[in-house]
């Protein structure tokens, strides 16, 4: 008890509550709100298609944002300190463009308020992950790390399994506008709550200077890396991308999954995903702790190393069953993966950013977050094609890459020399 005591201590929760609401926020889009609601904008039989562009374009622009406003926050010097100002402006108009979703009645419009969600929520996200190596002493941020994972898993669990998920159910049963913007209102409801608790309960040092407007060099340096300093930051960026991607493509298409191949009709199939979702997640909180401070204690890269091995064994029971218990079971497997991994590799990912320039290096490991996101978007275009000529082809081609991802993943770490 006095060992979870530690791994909770009150200044860790208040450092990564806010991780709470924004899983729940982009698990929510992803694996139920924008799927239900693509097939109102564009053909049933492009929805994968055009699902996959706007997780694309989306992302992209995430993975542009975050570093940028991870590194404005750098060096910048408010009252308030570096991060919590960026945190507060990003939430607020995040919030606004969460309820656009509900508002949006054409392809293009859920396009253009889903881009502009994805920046202002970056703008807070970049800097937040800052916090961390800013207040954590370094012997400590495997049980951060760990603290940050069990939040962010807690947030999928209790906002999208058991608010969001009965919500799209009523919404596809019956059709009403209602219960999408019951959905929508729950993620603002919870995204403000964690901003709140951030901006008023971490303790950051005042700076001095405020805000000044970024230069086109600190924009073009928010990317660059120096591998000099730090030459595991590439092979490791690329690792997490291809560890993140299996994860990202069962989240994003497992809906129309069990529609097209396992022929569960979308009720029923909208309750299913969210079994899955609630399998693997319990199933990460279990490892989640442990995890956290096996990785302390023996080093990041075995704990990492392993979890890829682990999800490759996750993705095998798909391959010969869609029935309801082999899907969980999969689950399962792959939520003790997942779980090691927030704690594991995120520990890692503290470990190695520069000396004063933490949230920019903590924001371009969303290269490899957001980019795993925008490849699964690329690798829709992939299903779609397949799917035109053979049913069924294109999902049994994407659980073959996953799990040459998860492999190849865990292969590219072997060859680092790093804790």
């Amino acid at each position: 008890m006095r060992k979870i005591a530690d791994f909770l201590r009150i200044e860790y929760i208040q450092i990564t509550i806010f991780g709470f609401a924004i899983a729940a926020l982009w698990n929510s889009l992803h694996t139920l709100i924008l799927p239900v609601q693509m097939p109102h904008f564009a053909a049933e039989s492009e929805k994968t298609l055009w699902l996959g562009l706007l997780i694309l374009i989306g992302l992209v622009l995430a993975m542009v944002v975050q570093p940028i406003a991870g590194a404005i926050s750098d060096r910048s010097g408010f009252r308030w300190g570096r991060r919590r100002p960026f945190i507060l402006v990003g939430t607020l108009l995040a919030i606004v463009f969460i309820f656009s979703i509900g508002f949006a009645d054409s392809l293009i419009a859920i396009f253009v308020f889903y881009c502009l969600l994805q920046i202002f929520s970056n703008t807070a996200h970049g800097p937040w992950q800052g916090l961390i190596p800013d207040l954590v002493p370094e012997e400590k941020r495997g049980r951060a790390s760990g603290a940050k994972g069990l939040f962010e898993v807690l947030g999928i669990v209790v906002i999208f399994r058991f608010a969001v998920t009965p919500l799209m159910q009523r919404y596809t049963a019956t059709d009403g506008d209602l219960w999408l913007w019951l959905a929508l209102g729950v993620l603002a409801a919870v995204l403000l709550g964690t901003m709140i608790v951030t901006v008023l309960k971490v303790k950051e040092r005042p700076g001095a200077g405020g805000f000044r407007l970024p230069s086109l060099s600190t924009i073009y340096k928010s990317f660059r890396i120096n591998t000099k300093a730090q030459p595991n930051f590439i092979p490791f960026l690329v690792s997490r991308l291809l560890f993140l991607t299996p994860l990202m493509l069962v989240r994003t298409y497992g809906l129309y999954y069990l529609q097209d191949v396992a022929g569960v009709p979308q009720p029923e199939a909208v309750a299913t995903v969210g079994d899955l979702i609630l399998v693997v997640i319990v199933s990460a909180v279990a490892v989640v702790y442990p995890a956290g401070r096996l990785a302390d204690k023996i080093g990041r890269r075995p704990v990492t190393v392993a979890t890829g091995f682990i999800g490759a064994v996750g993705i095998v029971p798909l391959f010969f069953s869609q029935s309801y218990a082999a899907i969980m079971f999969a689950g399962c497997i792959l939520g003790i993966s997942y779980g090691a991994f927030t704690s594991a590799n995120w520990a890692m990912a503290t470990d190695l950013v520069v000396k004063d320039e933490e949230a920019r290096y903590l924001g371009l490991t969303n290269l490899a977050s957001a980019g795993s996101t925008a490849l699964v978007g690329l690798l829709g275009l992939v299903i779609y094609l397949l799917e035109v000529d053979i049913p069924g082809s294109g999902y049994q081609a994407m659980l073959v890459a996953s799990l040459i991802f998860f492999i190849v993943s865990s292969t590219i770490l072997l060859r680092l020399k790093v804790r």
